[in-house]
């Protein structure tokens, strides 16, 4: 108690104080985000909003249905298929994506006056608190030159037993935007350690704990025993991106009635590219106890006294390329690139030093060594990449964005990537429709990782066939209704999966996944009722297992009070069908399918009240609070993996206006 009157205390004082500032007139600030490898720039906004801020503290700020740990910081994976990332080139860093930057885009801010925001939340109580603070700096050495720094650290002990994680996300970016020149730079670091406890041993503990305690129906979560208690995983690695635009043009002069010159603007006809991309990563998988090693375990290739394990990788790429840009002059309709990429992968991997076969040495205990050769140590391989790009962000009836890609070079040989938006508006009833189409193909090599790979637990070896995936989809949006609709279907051949094994498995046939999203809101005054479903469905639900329904419905008031406090408060519900939902398998940081035990068909319901006072956001917020009132006790995302307890939470926001 005395940790939140403290914390509501610093937040009073630093409400007042920014409150107090006297109002700085400046021109509006904006954001954008830069993609790689173009370095094309999108509009982004800036999170400043008081709507659903308390959503930074639960699963549902990352998806309607979600397969987690549990944990702030923990391994999740999204179960809304088309929201899903690709597995990347490393996939221990797969599991992290949700509290990582990403590494192909990055925001930045162009804020006039210098702009600090930062975020702090807690939770939870002595020995299960949960801590984030967040940071963001950015400002301005004239109108084209920017510098940022951004900071992500959580530490939380977890709600269970032996599932600590802690996490330190730093990074510092720059930006020029010149008439010839210019630069978009950004490098993020991340360190994170999660504590694995490999799930609760039996998930009567959470359904009925009276059938193990002899009658006795409560028990503290912190009790609940654990299939691990040793077990630790660290992830670092680092983001580069440094692009350059260098634009040739000519000077458009504005003269007067007297021909004399009264303003020049220089219009870019072409700009030439170079972007160079770094990214590492590193991953370290420590288990100190052998008897539970042995236990949870069944494979041991390389011991038996526990497990010290790690794996890294690294990918240098350098882009080049040729731009004509859109509207130089008023045929100009659409930009178009020309690029050429080259990119160096390379992978180190713990090497087996013990003998392959019994009659070489090898212990009898250790599991038999699968193939009659050894498994490469190391890995590098060289990757070239052409494409093409065409754009049009510019307009207010119609709006595109197209490419292609083709490998020539490396394990990318004979790779395809097209893939294409299209938006058009409309008026209608006094207001403006959008309707978009998307679609993509993609015919790719599997990462590395899929199929060599060699660790105390797991060991494979695959010939992989390219993975092929062609998406196409359209969605409606409704401002004067408050509705948007978003349609789209998937056909997957050859998708990779972790099978129950935990090893990765190739399905040769195809997989069609169709989805179907709603969001509404409506309003009556002062009360509001937001609602986001999802229907999806898979033809081979064995391959690629989803929920069939997930909705996320909050129901909520939105006034002011004395024309200066904001207020939101409400409650919501997350709610998605039960499923065989994956299971995480902490030596490898992935998700393998299952078919034994559904999750899911539980609400997971909030209760909050978000504030918004001059620059200053904060929210109190009760987690989880129908636990045990409303939809039973079968609260588990994934299966030995319970969703947090009910727990009380605040969070405060300061825009820092310097």
């Amino acid at each position: 108690m005395n940790k939140y009157l403290l914390s509501l205390a610093a937040l009073l004082i630093a409400v007042m104080a920014v409150h107090a500032k006297k109002p700085l007139t400046v021109e509006p600030s904006y954001a954008w985000e830069a993609r790689a490898p173009l370095g094309i720039r999108y509009h982004a906004t800036i999170d400043t909003l008081l709507h659903n801020y308390y959503l930074t503290a639960v699963p549902q700020d990352y998806s309607p249905a979600v397969a987690l740990t549990g944990n702030l910081g923990g391994a999740t994976m999204n179960m809304v298929y088309m929201d899903r990332e690709p597995q990347s080139d490393f996939f221990p860093q797969d599991a992290l994506r949700h509290w990582l930057p990403s590494p192909d885009s990055h925001k930045f801010y162009n804020t006039r006056i210098p702009m600090t925001l930062v975020s702090y939340l807690t939770g939870g109580g002595q020995q299960t608190s949960a801590d984030r603070l967040t940071g963001v700096f950015s400002g301005n050495a004239g109108p084209r030159w920017q510098v940022g720094a951004n900071i992500d650290f959580i530490y939380s002990k977890g709600s269970y037993n032996y599932q600590a994680a802690k996490s330190l996300v730093w990074g510092l970016s720059t930006s020029y935007m010149g008439d010839r020149y210019e630069l978009q730079a950004f490098f993020n670091h991340h360190n994170v350690v999660n504590k694995e406890n490999g799930g609760i041993t039996d998930d009567l503990y959470i359904i009925d704990p009276a059938q193990l305690q002899g009658g006795v129906s409560t028990i503290e979560p912190k009790s609940i025993p654990t299939y691990l208690s040793a077990a630790h995983n660290r992830v670092k690695g680092s983001d580069l991106m440094i692009n350059n635009r260098y634009k040739v043009g000519f000077w458009d002069e504005t003269r007067d009635e007297n021909d004399s010159v009264i303003a020049r603007t220089y219009v870019p006809v072409t700009s030439f590219i170079w972007t160079l991309q770094y990214n590492d990563g590193k991953h370290k998988f420590i288990n100190t106890s052998a008897s539970e090693d042995q236990s949870y375990w069944p494979n041991h290739y390389q011991g038996l006294t526990g497990t010290n394990e790690s794996g890294s990788y690294s990918k240098l790429s350098n882009t080049l390329g040729v731009a004509l840009l859109e509207g130089f002059n008023r045929w100009a309709k659409a930009g178009i690139t020309l690029y050429g990429r080259h990119t160096l992968l390379r992978y180190h991997q713990m090497p087996d030093t013990m003998p392959l076969t019994a009659a070489d040495g090898r212990p009898e205990d250790l599991t038999p060594w699968p193939f009659d050769y050894r498994l490469p140590e190391k890995y590098s391989d060289n990757n070239i990449h052409v494409g093409g790009r065409l754009t049009k962000q510019k307009g207010a009836i119609l709006t595109y964005d197209a490419g292609v890609e083709f490998g020539l070079l490396g394990r990318c040989l004979g790779d395809v990537v097209v893939d294409g938006n299209i938006s058009t508006r409309f008026p209608l009833l006094r207001d403006t429709v959008t309707i978009t189409a998307y679609g993509d193909f993609k015919n790719q090599a599997p990462p590395y990782l899929t199929e060599v790979y060699q660790s105390n637990h797991y060991v494979w070896h695959n010939d992989f066939s390219k993975i092929r995936t062609y998406r196409v989809g359209g969605s409606l949006d409704f401002p004067f209704t408050r509705t948007r609709i978003d349609i789209g279907i998937e056909n997957i051949q050859n998708h990779i999966y972790f099978g129950p094994e935990g090893t990765p498995v190739q399905y040769g046939g195809n997989v069609q996944i169709f989805s179907a999203r709603l969001e509404q809101n409506f309003k009556l005054g002062i009360l509001h009722l937001y609602n986001r479903a999802v229907f999806q469905t898979s033809t081979r639900e064995e391959v690629i297992p989803l929920p069939k329904f997930a909705i996320y419905s909050n129901l909520y008031l939105l006034f002011r009070v004395a024309r200066v406090l904001h207020v939101q408060m409400g409650v919501d519900c997350d709610y998605y069908t039960a499923y065989y939902a994956p299971e995480y398998q902490p030596a490898t940081m992935t998700f393998r399918n299952q078919r034994e035990i559904k999750c899911g068909n539980y609400p997971f319901m909030n209760v909050y009240a978000n504030f918004k006072l001059s620059k200053a956001r904060f929210f109190v917020l009760y987690s989880h609070f129908n636990r045990g009132l409303i939809g039973g006790n079968n609260y588990f995302s994934m299966p030995h993996y319970p969703m947090n307890p009910s727990q009380f939470r605040v969070g405060v926001s300061i825009d820092f206006a310097n």
